[in-house]
């Protein structure tokens, strides 16, 4: 397709790098090679706030904050590529997409992909729906001298989102309740945030704590389409054993996204052979392998089919 001239031209980053790939290639167009530490790169193990505090130290500066289609346009604008958390696929529950330009005339959000000559191009209003299952998280990494960009902006959650990064990593080294404190101050900075809501009730989740519930839903009030949060509810009830409610919290979740997140398929499975509906069980099952191509546990799965 021929380029907008709303446009920014990105460096070609590889994949697999120590670095997640949205902070690398942004930091990378404004000029800064991040070098992530030694077990960084063996291991290959490294979150989002890993990679933006590599780039903190290379003299950027960086707001996690929730925006809009206008601050996207407006960002592009300046010529700072902002980064969305936006749903994922297949197994992965959600990922950064680097927003590179947009189209006026076509209304469609132009996105990075790793490839030569390649963007993607998402209809706006797409865009905005996908978005908004993750409360429409951005985040903005640009030189530490030009923050005067920003200065006339709210940059909403921004504490509260950077808080939730920190705890994520809390999360992945196994710091629970190092990440339940850190995700109890972000919803005390910002009452108001359903990503922060959520996480926390994913944080109690996996402590088995029936705090989990209402922190979930604290979530959905504040934003209806929050996937996770409907997710989250789901496996809860899964995990006790209340498979009318599981089903009911993974069918919601199913009719906000349907292609988010294969897993979901086969966890709705179990609640439903639970329930006495082996034939809802086999058709969630069989959309579980199609969504998820490379699932490790196919065999059995596909035995399992067989005997439904």
């Amino acid at each position: 397709m021929e380029r907008s001239e709303h446009f920014i031209a990105l460096p070609l980053v590889s994949k697999g790098g120590a670095v997640p790939l949205a902070i690398d290639v942004v930091a990378k167009y404004w000029g800064e090679d991040l070098k992530a530490p030694e077990w960084q790169q063996q291991n290959r193990i490294s979150t989002l706030i890993d990679g933006i505090e590599l780039a903190e130290k290379a003299g950027l500066a960086c707001y996690v904050c929730k925006g809009s289609l206008k601050d996207i346009k407006k960002r592009i604008d300046q010529g700072v590529p902002p980064i969305a958390i936006m749903p994922g696929i297949q197994d992965v529950a959600q990922h950064a997409t680097i927003v590179s330009g947009y189209d006026s005339d076509e209304r469609r959000v132009l996105t990075y992909v790793p490839e030569p000559d390649t963007v993607g191009a998402i209809p706006e209003p797409k865009f905005e729906q996908d978005w908004e299952q993750d409360d429409s998280t951005m985040i903005l990494l640009l030189p530490s001298d030009m923050q005067d960009l920003l200065k006339n902006d709210r940059l909403e959650f921004a504490k509260s989102n950077r808080l939730c990064l920190e705890a994520e990593r809390l999360r992945l080294q196994g710091r629970m309740d190092a990440a339940v404190e850190k995700l109890r101050q972000a919803t005390g900075a910002d009452p108001e945030n359903a990503a922060a809501w959520s996480q926390l009730g994913g944080a109690y989740n996996e402590q088995g704590s029936d705090q989990a519930v209402a922190c979930y839903e604290r979530a959905i009030r504040l934003n209806p389409k929050y996937y996770l949060a409907y997710r989250g509810l789901g496996n809860y009830y899964l995990k006790k054993k209340d498979y009318a409610l599981a089903e009911a919290h993974y069918t919601k979740a199913t009719s906000i996204n349907p292609s988010r997140f294969g897993p979901i398929y086969k966890n709705r499975a179990i609640a439903r052979m639970q329930l006495g509906n082996n034939a809802g069980a086999k058709q969630d099952l069989e959309t579980y392998l199609a969504q998820t191509p490379a699932a490790a546990d196919r065999k059995s799965i596909e035995e399992a089919i067989s005997q439904l």
